[in-house]
């Protein structure tokens, strides 16, 4: 296995002094596999994949630590099932609870340190401010599990509606939202109480969200009427529809570009990115990554995007500011996230 070069030199030479300094150490982005049962580390600078990291089955969702030292990734032993399967026969496969879990990524290894047990099927999860905790979506069990890292263990399990997708914790580390695929609604819960807040109705089947930076607002991505939500999060938090895409598109995944005033929205089966001005919900205009986009992550610069096409197996780079594809790189097997470190 190829791995990043960790402890590369830069040299100058002098009258008679040779000076080595560290180099410092190129960009990453981490991509899980859902088919491969792997991560992919991208080296950004290359675009070109320089690692693979075992890390257990169906890997989905993926974050880093806040110093940038642990990735974590949800793996599951829920059975796969596509929208062609029913829920009867899907509930007939053989499920392994014993492969439920988070995989602590050691990023300077690139080797698992640990496995987590934070509840059954988790898919998407957040980590705290802090860098302590998790706030972990249990879809089977419609429940948000918070884990203690320090103590390795579950201090809570809320329930926040069927079938919970995303997790996402504001800027400010006091809320965690939740988003509840069947009960078409968002769940937001204090992160030190642990107590639900406010339940607001929004789109079908919403997926993932993404906060203003003073964490007052939040943008909600609904698949199955293809629509934008935006949620203020205040003393009476409301929810209306902020955009109407089109029928074709999935909303999926969401990324706030401050600096440009602008959402990126990867939207599965119309197999694009949708630019969105964060202000009054105009689109502003649709770049084709290939098909199938779900996760999707953007450059600390704000200058990159990245996003996980699990049908061609590859990710596709995009420049925020031309708005055009850069390049694709070939990955594992249906990747699912794409996290970017910092």
């Amino acid at each position: 296995m190829m791995r990043p070069r960790l402890n590369n030199l830069t040299c100058a030479f002098g009258l008679a002094l040779l000076i080595c300094a560290p180099a410092a150490r190129a960009g990453r982005a981490y991509v899980s596999n859902e088919d491969d049962q792997s991560v992919s580390v991208i080296d950004t600078d290359r675009a070109a994949v320089v690692g693979t990291v075992e890390v257990g089955k169906r890997p989905r969702g993926l974050k880093l630590s806040p110093d940038g030292a642990h990735l974590y990734v949800a793996v599951s032993g829920m059975p796969k099932c596509g929208p062609t399967v029913s829920d009867e026969e899907c509930a007939k496969r053989k499920r392994d609870f014993a492969a439920d879990g988070i995989a602590d990524i050691d990023t300077a290894t690139l080797k698992v340190s640990r496995m987590l047990q934070v509840g059954t099927d988790p898919e998407q999860f957040d980590v705290s401010a802090d860098g302590r905790r998790l706030f972990i979506s249990n879809e089977d069990a419609g429940t948000l599990s918070v884990f203690d890292l320090q103590k390795s263990a579950i201090l809570s399990k809320i329930p926040v509606g069927k079938e919970p997708e995303g997790a996402r914790v504001g800027p400010d580390g006091k809320w965690v939202l939740v988003t509840s695929e069947v009960g078409n609604a968002v769940t937001i819960l204090d992160t030190r109480s642990f107590k639900p807040l406010w339940s607001i109705a929004v789109g079908k089947r919403p997926r993932d969200a993404a906060f203003t930076p003073d964490g007052k607002v939040a943008f909600i991505t609904c698949e199955l009427d293809s629509t934008i939500y935006r949620a203020t999060l205040e003393q009476h938090a409301t929810a209306t529809k902020f955009l109407q895409l089109r029928p074709e598109t999935r909303p999926m995944g969401v990324v706030l570009d401050t600096a440009k005033e602008r959402l990126y929205i990867s939207t599965g089966r119309g197999g694009t990115v949708a630019v969105v001005k964060a202000d009054d919900g105009k689109l502003v205009s649709e770049v084709p990554v290939g098909p199938r986009p779900w996760g999707i992550a953007m450059s600390a610069d704000g200058s990159r995007l990245y996003t996980a096409n699990g049908p061609s197996n590859d990710v596709t780079i995009i420049d925020t500011s031309s708005l055009k594809v850069l390049t694709k790189v070939a990955v594992g097997k249906s990747p699912w996230g794409v996290v970017v470190s910092r």
